[in-house]
């Protein structure tokens, strides 16, 4: 089998022909989109992060979170599908947290390293104001 070209000779051939085979794992890029799909809705970042803190009840994350436990236990489905967050029942109630994968902790960081650049804290706003520095 003879190796394909590319269109534009950069002198990186070797380099790109180990990325075209790992771009021909298109299954595995559909799994990673699958799971980045789930975090693509606020409030399915928000629950999922709160979940990362600790575990809680529907009625409770609806509360805190200012939702319809309806409209909550909608996007838990899909986290726990998604197998980002985990479940037990105690009695009558179903308790829920941030499953305990490497997955899960990855995008929680990623989540808190992405807010804290993107969105920060009126705090440090204050503070830079104080000290004449801009935003």
């Amino acid at each position: 089998m003879t190796e394909e070209r590319l269109p534009h000779h950069h002198g990186n051939e070797e380099e790109c022909g180990h990325l075209r085979g790992q771009l021909e794992r298109a299954g595995d890029f559909k799994a990673v989109a699958d799971v980045f799909k789930q975090l693509s809705d606020t409030s399915r970042v928000r629950i999922f992060w709160l979940l990362c803190h600790f575990e809680e009840c529907v009625i409770n994350i609806s509360a805190l979170v200012d939702m319809t436990s309806p409209a909550v236990s909608h996007h838990l489905r899909q986290l726990k599908a998604s197998g980002l967050i985990t479940s037990r029942r105690e009695g009558k109630e179903v308790y829920y947290r941030a499953a305990d994968t490497e997955q899960s902790r990855l995008l929680h960081l990623a989540i808190e390293k992405t807010m804290e650049i993107a969105c920060p804290r009126a705090d440090m706003i204050d503070a830079n104001r104080s000290a004449g520095k801009e935003e």
